[in-house]
C-alpha cells in the first residue's frame, strides 16, 4: 500500500531532525522532545489556555525526565550485574561510575 504525497499536511512539518555531536541525547533533551510531541499548543488558543498548556508541557517534561533517568540507572545496574556475573568486576565498576 502506498501513500500519495497529497495526503501529507502542507503547512505542518512532517520530519524533524535533531543531532548531537560526540554524545547521545540527554534525558532532559529526550523528555523535552517527548513532551512537545505529546502536548500540542495552538497559536490561536486563548492566551490563558495556551499558558496552561505550556505549564503542563513543562511539568510533563520534568516527569518524563525523572523516569528516563531512573531507566538509565536501572539499565546500568543490569549491565553492572551482568558484567560482574561474567567475571569482569573491573569493567563492571567502570560502568557503575558512569
Amino acid at each position: 500500500m502506498t501513500v500519495g504525497l497529497l495526503n501529507l499536511p502542507k503547512d505542518t512539518p512532517v520530519v524533524t531532525v535533531r543531532t548531537t555531536s560526540r554524545r547521545g541525547f540527554t534525558a532532559a533533551e529526550l523528555a523535552e522532545q517527548a513532551a512537545t510531541q505529546i502536548v500540542s499548543i495552538s497559536d490561536t488558543a486563548h492566551p490563558a489556555i495556551r499558558e496552561q498548556a505550556r505549564a503542563f508541557r513543562k511539568h510533563l517534561a520534568a516527569v518524563v525526565e525523572l523516569y528516563l533517568k531512573q531507566a538509565i540507572h536501572s539499565d546500568r545496574t543490569t549491565v553492572y550485574n551482568a558484567l560482574n556475573d561474567a567475571g569482569h568486576p573491573e569493567l563492571a565498576e567502570l560502568i557503575r561510575r558512569l
